[in-house]
């Protein structure tokens, strides 16, 4: 009994250590991009390009602030799980 509660412990903590290390891994690529994007941008024919790199960068930010949220919420109900 005592060597199942251990082994079911063990098994909580690593598992919010690995989802605490994706949400850190997460919020720093986060800011990564959040730098190389711009506030503003004015754009000729020329530097169309400029315009869709903003897109694309704008893009992943998106998705990327929807998985920093379902993993810090996975974090929480795990913390809550382990008291």
């Amino acid at each position: 009994m005592q060597d199942t509660q251990q082994t079911l412990l063990m098994l909580l903590m690593v598992s919010w250590g690995v989802i605490t290390a994706v949400l850190i891994i997460l919020v720093i690529y986060r800011g990564v991009l959040s730098t190389r994007e711009d506030d503003q941008i004015f754009i000729d024919a020329a530097e169309k390009h400029h315009y869709e790199e903003q897109q694309e960068v704008i893009a992943k930010m998106t998705r990327l602030t929807k998985h920093c949220g379902l993993v810090g919420a996975a974090g929480r109900l795990r913390s809550a799980g382990l008291r």
